[in-house]
């Protein structure tokens, strides 16, 4: 294995806020600084010899400060400053004499002697470096705050000059110690089997290169958002111990066209020099989007650093040792001469973790939280389908703060059966008011949906109903599989999914003779699964098995824009009165089965207004005694409380009526 021979760049902030502050503050501090020392400086009165010599003599001065000029005692020169008496104005006089300072100290001596105490003089010899000194650092502040403002200025212009040279450089950013393996994934044993001959051949080239084997240049991560795509990337750097780049489709992209092709260009310029190694690109649908699909024109600073990367990829360059590894979310919007062998040779799908999956995912996200020995993860891992990775390591998360907002030392089940309801519909509004009649439509709309779930054959099992809030419904119905099933769906599941979702309305229309609006959602549910039977999935009798319409939910504005359906307006009317025959259909043989089971219906309404909450465990109590015993023993507990509480009080009239005979 080649070793690096040099560090790869690293591209530092040029520009600070912090330095610019700084700058900008010392500056004004010294501006300030001179305008206050000159503001508040007075002009004194210069006098002469004879003048001093007058004053001093007339009683005019009281107070001396003297500093030679030199910072000698008896120099000859020197500066004498005061203030007059009469009008408080302040003299300086520069004062030369062959008899230096003795002079000004008999002058005074004399006068401080004389028979009047009321012309006596105060003076005060200063030191003429105490004196020069508070100027020396009044100078050598401003000076500094001028070499400080050059500096900077001159660094600015080497930091701008040094950025335009940096601006097409790689955004690539290195990692060489990657601690996260494959005991870190759970539940995608095929996708690390998939990516193990990877790990191997950059870890023993020679094997494969002695029997003119060709790894796969590179290999792109397709799935679902929060499956894990990006942890895979990085155990596979982490189990190869080679050196992992990894940048964002985004950062190649500038407004500027060439920016982008250039960057790609140094990116696997720098890759080559470190190979072997791995190149990470994340979210490269941002980046290798399908060329010529731009409404108005295309996109040129994208698709030249599209095709720059197609030819880094395979061109004529040689690209020996770096494997190129990407991730995606939109894989159906890429273009196609990205996906080909030679580029991408290898697609992984990372899909949504079966129960067995889960199952590992939360052993991982549970290795370093304490959680109480009966807790079973299977049973998590049955209620929650169709959760990815990420949402089982919040679903963790979520539990562990609930347990620490209890205070309890451990994770219970109850912690983790409420995370699941956050992650599904949010937290509970237990504070939210509801009136009677709404209470009584939202508990009869879920006991609806409960006795579909029972009674039907197909149908998934109710494993909760609650009539607490949740989000944006007033009640929240728990139906899961009997069996999870991860690719097929026969045409009575989904008609029996259907009749779930309509036993809501059927039994507000049988209880109250009204409907509401809290079938909004079902309605909607079973319409969509509805219309995909008829046009997608060649369920209908009288169209056939024929395609009508794709899946919508991706829509690509530049590829789709301007599409027509395939299908003329009498087929869509056909299409319409499929739909509807199907729905109708769903709804009588829901409106039959609660019309069957309507006391059954009418006992789980009742229950549900009283707790709140029923389990399946209650539930099947329910259908099998027609009671729920846990509840009808706390009534049971109120009752002979309150017997206990009046008896007392017979007792106490039987001794009063005692007394009185």
């Amino acid at each position: 294995m080649p070793t690096p021979n040099k560090k790869p760049t690293t591209n530092r902030p040029t520009n600070s806020r912090t330095t610019q502050f700084l700058a900008i503050f010392v500056l004004l501090v010294i501006v300030i600084a001179i305008i206050y020392s000159y503001a508040n400086t007075s002009s004194p009165i210069v006098l002469t010899n004879d003048q001093f010599i007058e004053y001093i003599e007339s009683g005019y001065i009281d107070t001396l400060e003297i500093t030679p000029k030199s910072g000698e005692l008896n120099y000859r020169a020197y500066q004498v400053t005061g203030t007059i008496v009469n009008d408080g104005g302040e003299f300086i006089a520069y004062l030369a004499n062959d008899d230096g300072y003795n002079f000004v100290e008999d002058l005074i001596y004399t006068i401080n002697n004389d028979a009047n105490p009321d012309n006596d003089i105060t003076y005060q010899f200063i030191s003429a470096s105490n004196y020069n000194f508070a100027n020396i650092i009044f100078i050598v502040l401003i000076a500094g705050g001028f070499i400080f403002m050059i500096y900077y200025m001159m660094r600015n212009g080497a930091n701008s000059n040094r950025q335009a040279f940096d601006f097409g450089k790689s955004r690539a950013k290195v990692s060489r110690n990657q601690k996260t393996t494959f005991k870190d994934v759970a539940g995608a044993d095929e996708e690390k089997q998939e990516l193990q001959e990877i790990i191997d051949f950059l870890k023993n080239p020679k094997k494969y290169v002695d029997l003119g084997a060709r790894i796969p240049k590179g290999v792109i991560l397709v799935g679902p958002p929060g499956t894990g795509k990006t942890l895979i990337a990085r155990a596979v750097a982490g189990e190869a111990k080679v050196p992992f780049y990894f940048v964002s489709g985004s950062d190649f992209l500038e407004m500027f066209v060439g920016v982008g092709a250039s960057r790609v260009r140094d990116m696997f310029k720098q890759a080559k020099s470190h190979s072997p190694c791995i190149l990470f690109i994340d979210e490269i649908d941002a980046v290798g989007r399908q060329r010529g699909t731009g409404l108005g024109g295309g996109h040129d600073e994208r698709e030249q650093t599209l095709n720059q990367l197609l030819v880094e990829m395979d061109g004529f360059g040689h690209n020996s040792g770096v494997i190129v590894m990407a991730a995606t979310n939109r894989v159906d919007i890429l273009d196609p001469a990205l996906l080909r062998p030679g580029r991408f040779d290898r697609r992984v799908y990372v899909g949504k973790p079966d129960i067995k999956g889960r199952e590992e995912i939360l052993k991982v996200h549970s290795r370093n939280k304490k959680i109480n020995n009966t807790v079973t993860f299977k049973e998590i891992a049955r209620r929650t389908p169709g959760f990815t990775g990420a949402d089982l390591e919040n679903l963790m998360n979520e539990a562990a703060l609930l347990a620490a907002r209890e205070n309890r030392h451990q994770i219970e089940l109850h912690h983790i059966d409420e995370a699941v309801d956050r992650v599904l519909m949010g937290p509970a509004k237990k504070s939210r008011v509801f009136s009677k009649k709404e209470r009584q439509f939202i508990a009869h709309h879920e006991a609806g949906h409960t006795i579909v779930g029972l009674k039907l054959k197909n149908a998934s099992v109710v494993h909760k109903v609650t009539i607490i809030p949740r989000g944006q419904a007033g009640g929240y119905n728990l139906m899961l599989p009997e069996e999870e099933q991860a690719f097929l769906q026969t045409r009575e599941n989904l008609r029996e999914m259907i009749t779930g979702l309509l036993g809501g309305r059927v039994a507000e229309e049988i209880m109250f003779n009204e409907i509401s609006t809290g079938a909004h959602n079902d309605l909607e549910r079973a319409t969509a699964i509805a219309r995909a039977m008829v046009t997608q999935y060649g369920m209908s009798e009288n169209l056939g098995p024929i395609t009508y319409e794709k899946d919508r939910d991706t829509v690509f504005l530049g590829r789709d824009y301007g599409k027509h359906n395939n299908f003329s307006e009498k087929i869509a009317t056909e299409i319409d009165k499929e739909v509807r025959g199907i729905i109708h259909e769903c709804y009588e043989e829901a409106r039959q089965l609660i019309k069957d089971n309507l006391d059954l219906l009418k006992k789980i309404a009742n229950y549900l207004l009283e707790v709140e909450t029923l389990t399946k465990e209650d539930i099947d109590e329910i259908v099998e005694t027609g009671k729920l015993s846990r509840w009808d023993n706390v009534l049971a507990g109120d009752l002979e409380a309150k017997k206990t509480e009046e008896k007392p009080k017979k007792e106490v009239k039987e001794e009063i009526k005692e007394d009185k005979n």
